[in-house]
């Protein structure tokens, strides 16, 4: 393939190996597809602080969406995997005009619907909507930032919730260990 058909990141149009072309839609995106994996930190005055591992995954299927799931785990003292901790699932839905919906389920019982704006390789969102079930925790608010830092991306997330005001819940550094998509 001709360099015409790659992106800055090196990446084809193609789509995933053997799979169906990116959407359009999607081209704002595409620096987020393939796996990811890494550590970071979390803290919240109600819980201590400690050190989290990650992996990310987001795919596409050739529709204006990408699909996105997100595990989390403790990591001990020594750098070994611990027990488990959170996972979500969702929907990324850029629009034409740079801006982004993304809805996005909890294991926990909670459901959050963000509204925000795709700047480049940067992603600032923030909740539009929190649902939660009877025995979900009380979060009410979150704020999103996705980026990348050299060839590694990064996030914060702020979080309101248990009575306390939007502020620093968690962030990750996070190497990515596959593209998601074909390399010519």
């Amino acid at each position: 393939m001709s360099d015409e058909g790659m992106s800055d990141e090196g990446m084809s149009d193609e789509g995933m190996a053997g799979g169906p072309e990116l959407h359009p839609l999607l081209a704002p995106l595409r620096f987020l597809l393939g796996r990811w994996e890494g550590a970071g930190v979390v803290g919240y005055p109600t819980i201590e602080s400690s050190q989290f591992g990650q992996e990310l995954e987001f795919s596409h299927n050739g529709k204006p969406y990408l699909y996105y799931v997100s595990r989390s785990w403790a990591l001990e003292q020594d750098g070994t995997i611990g027990r488990p901790l959170a996972m979500e699932t969702g929907f990324w839905r850029p629009q034409e005009d740079g801006l982004l919906e993304v809805i996005l389920a909890h294991a926990s019982g909670i459901t959050e619907i963000y509204l925000g704006q795709i700047t480049g390789t940067r992603i600032e969102m923030a909740t539009d909507a929190v649902v939660r079930t009877a025995t979900a925790q009380d979060v009410t608010a979150g704020k999103r930032l996705y980026g990348l830092i050299g060839l590694d991306l990064g996030y914060a997330y702020d979080m309101a919730a248990v009575g306390q005001p939007l502020q620093s819940h968690l962030s990750a550094q996070l190497k990515r260990v596959s593209s998601g998509i074909e390399h010519n």
